[in-house]
């Protein structure tokens, strides 16, 4: 490895330079979303949304306010991503210093874990399902278990978690040729289980077809103010849902960074996101109403659908793309992540890797713990809403400190203009701090903050971590920052 003149070997490797390739268009910036929302965690997610909406039109009003919210906010880290060509960690250097960034990294990469794990449970999930269909697997599931689990559910988490590890051997183009046919091969069978289901129950109507009884049900402890259908509920979903984005908010320029103009970033996202994620969320609205009028109950997993269906070769099918998909957001939003910020803090010792290793063994840790089975908004919320304020202070830092300019040499310096105090930015840690007290400590571990204060928690911790960081920074003389080279 050859360092650049200046750098410093505690700040830089070859994973962490700028990206001198530049070639994920607008197609494989598109596929980052289809990957990472087309999964059985993202299908999960919208289904249990759709039942706090009480009707298509206000689902769907929700949904899209949310993805137009979502569009906007990646836009802003991902064209710092295009402008400074840097990954997440070493982007957050310009506001929390060369040494302080290890602070949102390390928090990045734990959520990230969490995320890897709940991903590949729920995709080992789809492969127990469909093997319990033979009666001899099906007794074997039931009476044998270890690390809290069914044998057999370990067993299938173990092999998917392996599978995982063979996509990354060649690092982030294996990544980009992975994602841009897995995304669409999901929403292939998405439709498929939709038109399935909407014939077997002899056609679908946009009318909403599942009683209030069953939906006051189904989301009585979901966390969510009011009952489904009211202002209330609707504000909320369309909360959770730009929540469920928060760790992508934050290193969405791992990938960006790859993105050969900012023109390309936009139609990307564009057509990735809001048109994307309306349309997906649609086929899970009208999956949940078919499967409900096939089956007589609230399905809002895919696998336990695709169990029920007569057919083999169907189950197979349907078991076998849900994997994948799965597969491709555990690779794109909790590999790639903590990958580079496992790396960020021991640049010599640990790249790009051996990150996403750590992060992988950390998830196969968590797994007899399982912190992610429950409700999905709950969980959303309970790890989402801990970046909200690391998000605040480096966009206020970015665009409203430094006006989009940074030098991008300099946050490899040790000596350089982002040292700060020693190598950390109190204003930036104190914000951050304070913020996530108010996002997610105080909601989370105490009754001091109203119940509803942590469907928002992700917003209020942006909010008063960015109002307080920008506070601080205004106490000090302005500072003209150098053009970025």
């Amino acid at each position: 490895m050859t360092i650049p003149p200046g750098a410093s070997p505690q700040l830089y490797n070859e994973d962490l330079a700028p990206a001198k390739e530049r070639n994920w268009g607008a197609f494989s910036i598109f596929n980052v979303w289809t990957s990472d929302v087309h999964s059985l965690w993202g299908y999960y997610l919208a289904a249990s949304l759709f039942l706090f909406c009480g009707s298509f039109m206000n689902f769907l009003l929700a949904i899209g306010i949310g993805s137009l919210i979502i569009f906007f906010l990646m836009q802003l880290v991902g064209v710092a991503g295009v402008r400074t060509g840097v990954p997440f960690p070493v982007l957050a250097r310009a506001s929390f210093g060369i040494w302080g960034a290890n602070f949102p990294a390390i928090v990045r990469a734990i959520v990230a874990c969490f995320w890897y794990g709940a991903q590949t449970a729920a995709a080992s999930g789809a492969i127990v399902a469909l093997l319990v269909r033979n009666e001899s697997l099906l007794q074997f599931h039931q009476s044998s278990h270890m690390l809290g689990h069914s044998t057999l559910e370990l067993v299938c988490y173990v092999v998917v978690w392996g599978l995982q590890l063979l996509i990354i051997q060649n690092g982030m183009e294996t990544v980009r040729k992975f994602q841009d046919w897995a995304g669409p091969a999901v929403w292939v069978m998405m439709l498929l289980l939709a038109i399935y289901l909407v014939v077997k129950a002899g056609g679908f109507s946009f009318s909403h077809t599942i009683p209030m009884d069953v939906l006051l049900e189904k989301t009585k402890n979901a966390g969510v103010p009011g009952v489904p259908g009211s202002f209330a509920a609707l504000g909320a979903v369309a909360a959770i849902w730009v929540t469920y984005f928060s760790a992508l908010y934050l290193n969405f320029c791992d990938f960006s960074r790859y993105c050969p103009s900012e023109r390309s970033l936009k139609v990307g996202n564009l057509w990735g996101l809001p048109v994307n994620l309306i349309l997906f969320s649609l086929v899970a609205g009208v999956t949940t109403i078919a499967a409900f009028n096939v089956y007589g109950e609230v399905l809002l997993h895919p696998d336990q659908i695709s169990a029920k269906f007569d057919s083999w070769f169907l189950a197979l099918l349907a078991a076998l793309t849900f994997a994948v998909a799965t597969l491709g957001i555990n690779v794109v939003a909790n590999f790639v992540s903590p990958a580079f910020d496992f790396a960020n803090v021991f640049p010599k010792h640990i790249d790009f890797k051996k990150g996403g290793y750590i992060a992988a063994l950390i998830a196969l840790a968590l797994y007899p713990f399982a912190p992610w089975e429950g409700g999905a908004a709950h969980f959303v919320n309970m790890i989402g809403n801990t970046m909200g304020p690391i998000f605040g202070v480096m966009m206020v830092d970015y665009y409203l400190i430094r006006k989009g300019r940074v030098d991008v040499e300099a946050l490899y310096r040790e000596d350089g203009e982002f040292r700060f105090e020693n190598g950390w930015h109190v204003n930036a840690l104190i914000a951050a701090g304070i913020g996530i007290v108010f996002s997610s400590i105080l909601p989370g571990l105490t009754s001091v903050m109203p119940a509803w204060w942590g469907v928002y928690g992700w917003f209020f911790g942006v909010a008063i971590a960015g109002a307080i960081y920008y506070a601080l920074r205004s106490f000090k003389s302005a500072r003209p920052y150098p053009a970025q080279p």
